[in-house]
């Protein structure tokens, strides 16, 4: 079945506006796709020996804190930019704004990097920046449009730009447990965030593209697994909360998985740009359930858990809206070619072996964290050759 393209509304732009500024999706996507294709493989050269990147965190917090603030805030960028223009009709930040917040990211990736060369405090508040930048950017709109549903966005960019200010603070103190637990709150964050937008976006595209009458929400479930997921990120402020926060993964995780039952995920099967949202919906529920058990167990080490929501869920969702975002809103046809399958199928074995390296023998560790690297990158590379022409061109229905 061919899904037809999602027509957004277009925007008054200035002739002399370049097509990459014209919406957010456009250089946060290209941004996001390759600094994630190269940022993964220079964090498994630091694991090797080979580097020290991100001065006082450290290379393993480095690559923590850039997966969270790097990665993941580059993607939430160009969607919340892109949607709250939708959502509100008002723009949030085109042309030299557009461009001043893509510098700003990128500054922060360079700055964090070279945090050992630059002085001390410098690399801290250039990527502190872009979190409040970006909050206020997408507040206004949603605030002059009184849109009251999408106020919950803000406290979210809010939270993940104290967490990153926190981060900061202990990695210049030396107090990694701090750093640690700013990471645990930031991907906390991540996750209720795209429990939220998966919430609403998910089931719509599945109901709409299979004809489907009896794909919906379930609210109760909606609700009770957002409830769970704040009270989870409450009891991850106190180090030492395991007791509390073991079960409340739990129940979120299940909750999360009996939403699903009326998402139609067994009939996705032959639209790739659908079922790519579906697996990376399932991540989530299955990364909060290995992080109970792993309190329950050393069988499951807590490092898998982790990696089924972050190389899992971050790296499937971010793929798969990415390639559907950026078709739709440049008046394209959502029509996933084979390099786009390709992708997905990359980023999906990139999650599975990454979550199995901690559970296997330990001499076969670094051999899976190299194959899962390797996958990672050619999901993204992939998307950035067949994305790069689509996202830096006009809208093909432009007047």
């Amino acid at each position: 079945m061919t899904l037809r393209s999602s027509r957004s509304p277009k925007a008054p732009l200035s002739n002399a506006t370049a097509p990459l500024l014209e919406k957010g999706f456009r250089p946060f996507f290209l941004l996001g796709g390759g600094f994630a294709a190269l940022a993964v493989p220079l964090w498994l050269v630091a694991l090797r020996g080979g580097l020290q990147p991100g001065g006082a965190f450290g290379a393993m917090q480095w690559h923590a804190h850039e997966m969270l603030f790097g990665f993941s805030s580059a993607i939430i960028a160009g969607f919340l930019l892109t949607a709250v223009s939708n959502w509100t009709k008002r723009e949030t930040a085109t042309g030299w704004r557009l461009a001043a917040l893509a510098i700003l990211w990128a500054g922060g990736r360079l700055a964090v990097f070279f945090a050992a060369q630059l002085p001390q405090f410098l690399p801290a508040l250039i990527d502190f920046a872009f979190l409040p930048t970006l909050a206020l950017a997408c507040a206004l709109p949603l605030l002059a449009a009184r849109s009251k549903r999408n106020y919950g966005f803000i406290g979210l960019l809010s939270g993940l730009a104290i967490a990153n200010g926190v981060a900061h603070t202990g990695a210049l103190l030396g107090d990694i447990a701090t750093v640690r637990t700013a990471h645990r709150l930031a991907l906390d964050g991540i996750v209720l965030m795209m429990v939220l937008v998966t919430a609403r976006i998910v089931p719509m595209f599945t109901k709409s593209a299979l004809r489907l009458a009896w794909v919906r929400s379930v609210r109760v479930f909606e609700i009770s697994a957002i409830a769970s997921l704040i009270l989870l990120t409450l009891a991850d402020i106190w180090p030492g909360s395991n007791r509390i926060s073991a079960p409340l993964a739990g129940a979120a995780g299940v909750l999360l998985l009996a939403r699903m039952r009326f998402w139609g995920s067994l009939r996705t099967s032959h639209e790739p740009l659908l079922w790519i949202l579906h697996v990376g919906t399932s991540w989530i529920p299955l990364g909060l359930l290995l992080r109970a058990a792993s309190a329950l167990t050393p069988l499951v080490p807590e490092s898998s858990a982790l990696h089924a929501l972050t190389a899992g869920a971050i790296g499937s969702l971010t793929l798969g809206m990415m390639a559907r975002v950026s078709l739709g809103h440049t008046g394209r046809l959502l029509e996933a070619p084979p390099v786009v399958t390709a992708s997905f199928l990359c980023i999906i074995a990139a999650g599975l072996v990454r979550v199995a390296a901690p559970i296997l023998p330990g001499s076969q560790y670094l051999t899976l964290v190299t194959i899962a690297t390797v996958a990672w990158s050619i999901a993204f590379a992939l998307f950035l050759a067949r994305y790069w022409a689509v996202l830096v061109s006009p809208r093909v229905d432009a007047d």
